[in-house]
């Protein structure tokens, strides 16, 4: 995988982060959080109030993919 994301989107506190590694694409999904700290962290555990955004996410990332791979074709 290249060191900088093909594409990366953000709705709400879930990010989806799309890599590229010789036309294949895989995601990474996030939560960012602050710690008591108030340091910012980011996890891959999803409450029950995150996963309509992990769900949209998903999507737009498939969405996103799909565009590239068609054009690519």
């Amino acid at each position: 995988m290249s060191n900088q994301p093909a594409y990366k989107f953000k709705i709400g506190l879930i990010t989806a982060t799309i890599w590229e590694n010789d036309g294949f694409y895989s995601v990474d999904i996030s939560r960012s959080y602050k710690t008591n700290e108030g340091e910012w962290r980011s996890t891959s555990s999803y409450g029950h109030n995150d996963l309509l955004n992990v769900a949209k996410c998903a999507e737009r990332a498939e969405n996103w993919i799909s565009r590239k791979t068609t054009v690519a074709s």
